[in-house]
């Protein structure tokens, strides 16, 4: 399959739309083996797992949870000139936290989006796995994109989101700024001791709560440790769980999506947590998104810092 007028966000979504159940398939069958063969040091980039590290240099342009939210999507790329940049060969990546598709009437075309900058630009583009993109026994509810994939694709959705959840599986858990940040798609694994419990948090799932913590957790003010989650996964933690895990790491701040928030970013933990939720509309009714283009190689300590590289939709 190849995606026409590559330069232009608009055609993606464009194609998006009419798409047929065969392409789609082949379009996250080849994002699959791209993944697949992730492995040990390219270029700048160092796989550990599922875990990226990259060196602090470059620009990043970080985008929360779109959830089905097409129209967003589309004005991030706009907005951002990724493509047009990355196609120019220059120092970018987009690095997606997770949460794709579901409660939002354009799932199938989100993650049609997001697969094909995958297949234009394979170094350049991180998709990382959200409580959305978690295992069976971790289903977000509601978890629609079945239905949003039947109305779409018709007696051939089955085979579709057969293939989808095949692919969550080979999708980032975190990625580590040396030094600087950690990006992850909901908490901190309370009871991690090293970078493997993050790195191989889905091979010890369920036996240990790495996994459901990194893909549900949520920050919270007041308490310490950790305590029962209402989402019914993942825990609420505090302060002092942030700070032990940024010491684990030897980085500064927790970037991470997984939480609706009215201007599109919230801050937790004395400017220790940056949470970011990138679309609009029913049924979060936020009055903004928002998103980060990040320039990686500028330290920045401190979340209430980091609010100038803020954009918003």
């Amino acid at each position: 399959m190849e995606i026409l007028n590559m330069d232009d966000p608009a055609s993606l979504a464009q194609e998006a739309e009419k798409v047929d159940s065969e392409s789609y398939l082949q379009l996250i069958d080849h994002v699959i083996l791209l993944l697949s063969k992730d492995g040990g040091t390219r270029g700048n980039t160092e796989f550990f797992g599922k875990v990226l590290k990259k060196p602090p240099k470059g620009t990043a342009i970080i985008v929360g949870d779109i959830h089905g939210d097409l129209e967003s999507l589309h004005h991030i790329l706009n907005a951002s000139n990724f493509i047009e940049l990355a196609q120019k060969g220059r120092d970018v990546f987009m690095i997606f936290l997770g949460d794709y598709g579901d409660r939002g009437i354009h799932s199938a075309d989100v993650y049609f989006v997001v697969l094909s900058l995958k297949k234009m630009f394979p170094e350049k583009v991180i998709l990382m796995r959200g409580n959305h993109e978690g295992p069976k026994d971790l289903l977000a509810s509601p978890h629609d994109l079945p239905l949003h994939l039947e109305r779409r694709f018709g007696d051939k959705a089955d085979a579709v989101y057969e293939r989808l959840t095949r692919l969550f599986e080979y999708l980032y858990l975190a990625v580590i700024v040396d030094k600087r940040y950690i990006m992850l798609h909901g908490g901190v694994p309370s009871q991690a001791t090293s970078i493997e419990d993050v790195a191989y948090a889905r091979q010890k799932h369920p036996a240990e709560s790495h996994l459901e913590e990194i893909l549900w957790s949520d920050p919270v003010e007041s308490i310490a440790g950790t305590r029962f989650s209402p989402r019914g996964a993942g825990r609420l933690f505090g302060s002092d769980v942030t700070n032990t895990f940024l010491g684990l790491l030897n980085v500064q701040m927790i970037i991470r999506g997984h939480e609706p928030a009215n201007y599109g970013y919230k801050i937790n933990h004395e400017g220790k947590v940056l949470t970011l939720f990138s679309r609009k509309g029913p049924p979060y009714y936020n009055q903004q998104g928002a998103y980060l283009h990040l320039n990686l190689s500028e330290r920045v300590e401190n979340a209430r810092q980091i609010r100038r590289f803020l954009k918003w939709i």
